[in-house]
């Protein structure tokens, strides 16, 4: 009689997928982080933002 465990089962292979990847939205695909202000902070946001976003040579 021998007592090693049984050896396990080997993992599941994945699965290939053919679905078409252009169909899928991607994060590109929202206008999410391209520029949209909230409506919060009033002047403090606003000057904290145009400092952020001058461009060095405006210094």
């Amino acid at each position: 009689m021998s007592t090693a465990p049984d050896p396990e089962p080997p993992a599941p292979k994945p699965a290939l997928v053919f679905d078409d990847p252009l169909d899928q939205q991607s994060s590109d695909d929202t206008d999410r982080g391209w520029g949209e202000r909230s409506d919060a902070g009033g002047g403090a946001a606003d000057l904290k933002r145009f400092l952020d976003e001058k461009p060095p040579h405006h210094l």
